[in-house]
């Protein structure tokens, strides 16, 4: 029987995991914590690492890179709630088999552990492996490609514009409609684009850890800071540093941002001299910033720094024949990653897509797709591979049109009722996830919880 390890931290998320695991015959070894996992390491032989990679005293690299000191070639799959590009080639470097976003499909999930454990070459460092077309991470085509809608060649006229200025950029979009895949086009067609191309999620700091994250630290500053650490602005000097949801950053951290940009220098924390930096900064958000800044929780004068040209990304549902076009790139990324032959799609599918709002635009589309083909054995999708609640939705569009919100308190309904309340909400406000807490009466970071509970978005 094969046995796994599987570090992570979130104890329901884990049971699940491993009881999917155990059902399909795999032994399941479940630890909480990098302390705990290197012990079991040190004590049993595995065929496998599942790893979390943010856990609460570190990341699964850690874990990694003792089993590689202690010679040990056991195939690892990285598992994270936030997706970014540089953790992705860090992990490639490492010989990581495969890094992948939650929330987790099991049978994509259970699909990766066979290929990693009939891989001979998984868990070998990166400059040793061998190429591989088919490879996550070593796949060399685009996340996205460009639509040919009118509002997606305005859009790429505008990126064409500002790209070889040195302008900062603000970003305005819904979720998933790609803001990043902008922000990595424009540094790519940019004077600066030899360079770093550093992304960041303000979403996932602490406000207690984002300074250090984007300035850095000298060791003995702050309790746990037991070495010196550079900064994402150092890391980014004379390329192109993306903060994503930067509407997250805390007041005090706005401040250093934004002598940053006047004055092109930063100061670790602890540190007694100043560090000098060329980043061009692109911002991106999906929150409404100008009206934060009116209530005091975002800087006016940050606001227009980080805007001086701004670009807007449309959500799907308004980009017309680009749905088609982007749904065939996706089902063909899908076909080479799982190993399917998926050729068309039925017209019901075709139905169901169009009347879709696509709530959670093109990263939506692209997971729609992809559990699409994995359940589909054929040459033909049918509309019996979509997700359930999709197709449901569509029937009762008339019902949520006219769905009243004013007197809802996300607090006094039972599960039952809150996925769909919360669909509901983010609907009625456009997606912008502060206005969605203020009226589901809980905080930002409960809210972020329960879409990841309940895979919205």
């Amino acid at each position: 029987m094969v046995k796994v390890l599987l570090v992570e931290d979130d104890a329901t998320f884990s049971t699940i995991i491993e009881n999917y695991l155990k059902k399909h015959q795999y032994q399941v070894d479940a630890q909480f914590s990098i302390a705990s996992g290197l012990e079991a390491i040190k004590n049993n032989k595995y065929d496998l690492l599942l790893l979390d990679y943010r856990l609460g005293d570190g990341n699964g690299f850690e874990l990694l890179d003792y089993t590689r000191d202690q010679g040990l070639n056991i195939p690892a799959i990285i598992m994270t709630g936030f997706s970014d590009v540089r953790t992705a080639v860090k992990a490639m470097r490492k010989g990581v088999y495969d890094y992948i976003t939650k929330p987790v499909n099991p049978e994509e999930l259970l699909m990766i552990l066979k290929g990693a454990l009939e891989n001979p070459e998984v868990g070998k460092p990166a400059a040793v492996q061998e190429k591989s077309k088919t490879h996550k991470l070593t796949s060399s085509s685009p996340e996205y490609i460009q639509g040919k809608s009118k509002i997606a060649n305005k859009l790429q006229e505008y990126i064409n514009l500002v790209a070889p200025t040195d302008m900062s950029i603000l970003i305005r979009g819904e979720s998933g409609t790609g803001k990043e895949y902008v922000a990595r086009s424009i540094h790519e067609k940019s004077k600066r684009s030899d360079k770093s191309f550093v992304s960041i999620d303000c979403g996932t700091l602490s406000k207690e850890l984002s300074a250090s994250e984007l300035f850095g630290h000298v060791k003995g500053s702050f309790t746990g800071a037991l070495a010196d650490k550079r900064g994402q602005f150092e890391e980014a000097s004379g390329g192109t540093l993306f903060l994503d949801e930067i509407g997250n950053l805390g007041y005090d951290v706005q401040v250093k941002l934004l002598r940053a940009l006047q004055e092109r220098v930063i100061q670790p924390i602890g540190a007694n001299k100043q560090i000098k930096v060329d980043v061009r900064v692109i911002a991106a958000t999906n929150d409404d910033l100008l009206g934060s800044s009116s209530g005091g929780d975002f800087r006016e004068d940050l606001y227009h720094r980080i805007n001086e040209f701004e670009i807007l990304v449309p959500p799907l549902r308004e980009r017309g024949n680009d749905l088609r076009l982007f749904t065939e790139f996706f089902v063909e990324k899908a076909n080479e990653e799982l190993g399917r032959n998926v050729e068309n799609l039925s017209e019901e599918v075709w139905s169901v897509f169009s009347a879709y709002d696509w709530p959670g635009n093109l990263r939506e589309l692209k997971n729609v797709v992809k559990r699409m083909v994995l359940l589909t054995g054929g040459s033909i999708a049918e509309v019996s591979a979509l997700p359930e609640e999709m197709v449901l939705s569509i029937k009762n569009t008339s019902n949520e049109d006219s769905y009243d919100i004013s007197g809802d308190d996300l607090k006094s309904k039972n599960e039952a009722h809150e996925r769909q309340l919360i669909i509901d909400v983010l609907q009625k406000v456009k997606y912008n996830k502060s206005k969605a807490a203020q009226l589901l009466n809980i905080d930002r970071k409960t809210l972020y919880n329960k879409l990841d509970k309940y895979q919205i978005l």
